[in-house]
């Protein structure tokens, strides 16, 4: 169906000026006339929190509401995009008011369609109209519209990217400049690349929102954020960045999503990934996203993430998808028949490890870590020691077969109680793709 009040104009209300707001308004401004079928889109209304902050673009000639909520009520437009952020408060509150009242939302809130997607979903079917939210994953790149229409008829089997700029740049310059986690993020926050808390980003919270949504696209379920495993990057050391490239790997924040039985498994976490894959050469703030599915084999996409610009062109590109009147579920089944994603009970997850452990320079230490793990039933697949430093320990430094995760664990545990080792293992896990 179309929301537009007739077959040649889009009136469309936006909240939230900020970066990618202001950056959707100075489109708009210019290419009036980009979407299809001759129509035209008109900015008519916006909301913000401060009504006087300077701004890139003019809004003086627009209708101003303090409350989102009013926005998204009014009778005044025919789409209402919202670009407040948040979870909940005034963004959940907005866009809900908009489905009630019959209007088409276009949103680049990933954690509002992670965690309220299959209620939200309901609302919009019920009502009859479109719910988009394209720039919510991986800015410019079209990722959902890749997994949700491109593969609509596609036997998805696993999804594996990086989801996160920040975080990869964070990684990058670690890698390249020599520097500790602390100082690049500090660096990054001038800059402007992190916020002021960055916990969203190094957390792995963002991440894990894009995942979230992509898994429930790919794999015909529900967004179920509070399934997701997650892991950020504070605890990714630059000793473990140096010792992973000696053998062969780079370190990178990845969030994959795979299909476990009638169910999937969501992860975000640090991992191995040899250099000569595609993901691992995506430096900077770039997001990149592997696709793997039974019929296409394996597919790959890469681009920026972020910014006024990608973002606003994905943005752009949903309002135009509302004009030309295409009506299909928010997800790949109508909402109220979804499960949500969730792995299976009993299912064992398994992989290969990157075990680093500090001990004394003394004989027999690497005997007895390996016999620790041989007693454990892991499995050592290479092996690397590097001479003694300035440090107190030295560093040993071995990759595992796969194994089940748990016993992994439980044997990482277990050698850090051997008495020549100085400080807890470290353990990181090697993509499996």
């Amino acid at each position: 169906m179309s929301a537009t009040r007739n077959h040649t104009t889009c009136r469309i209300g936006v909240a939230g000026l900020g970066t990618v707001g202001s950056g959707l308004l100075a489109f708009l401004a210019e290419r009036p006339d980009y979407a299809p079928a001759g129509g035209r889109v008109v900015v008519t209304a916006v909301s913000a929190r401060s009504r006087s902050r300077a701004r890139p673009v003019d809004i003086s000639h627009l209708a101003w509401f303090d409350d989102p909520v009013a926005l998204a009520q009014s009778p005044d437009i025919d789409v209402f995009v919202e670009l407040v952020g948040g979870s909940d408060g005034p963004a959940k509150a907005a866009v809900e008011a908009a489905l009630q009242a019959g209007k088409a939302v276009v949103t680049a809130n990933k954690a509002l369609i992670a965690e309220h997607g299959a209620e939200l979903a309901a609302l919009a079917e019920a009502r009859g109209v479109p719910l988009l939210f394209e720039a919510a994953v991986m800015g410019g790149v079209p990722a959902v519209k890749t997994v949700r229409e491109a593969l609509v008829g596609e036997d998805i089997q696993s999804l594996s990217g990086i989801l996160n700029g920040t975080c990869n740049y964070i990684l990058t310059e670690m890698e390249a400049s020599g520097s500790a986690f602390a100082d690049v993020l500090a660096e990054a926050q001038r800059l402007g690349y992190a916020e002021a808390d960055p916990t969203m980003d190094v957390g792995g919270f963002d991440a894990a929102h894009k995942i979230t949504i992509l898994a429930a696209l790919a794999f015909g379920g529900s967004p179920n954020f509070a399934a997701a495993e997650i892991q950020g990057i504070a605890n990714v050391d630059l000793l473990d960045i140096r010792l992973a490239g000696d053998l062969g790997y780079r370190i990178k924040l990845i969030a994959s999503a795979e299909r476990a039985g009638e169910g999937a498994r969501v992860r975000v976490r640090p991992f191995l990934i040899r250099k000569s894959h595609p993901i691992a050469q995506a430096d900077g703030a770039l997001n990149a996203l592997y696709v793997e599915g039974r019929r296409i084999g394996r597919i790959f996409l890469q681009g920026p993430g972020a910014g006024a610009g990608p973002t606003a062109a994905a943005v752009a590109a949903d309002i135009a998808d509302v004009m030309v009147g295409g009506c299909r579920p928010v997800f790949l089944s109508p909402a109220l028949e979804l499960r949500p994603c969730a792995p299976p009970e009993g299912v064992v997850a398994e992989g290969r490890g990157y075990i680093r452990v500090m001990v004394r320079d003394e004989p027999g230490v690497l005997a007895s870590v390996s016999e620790g793990l041989a007693e454990a039933g892991v499995s050592i697949e290479s092996f690397l020691q590097k001479p003694p430093g300035d440090t107190p320990g030295v560093p040993i430094v071995m990759t595992t077969h796969a194994v089940a995760e748990t016993v992994l664990e439980a044997a990482v545990s277990r050698i850090g109680r051997l008495p020549a080792v100085l400080e807890p293992p470290r353990l990181l896990y090697i993509a499996g793709i």
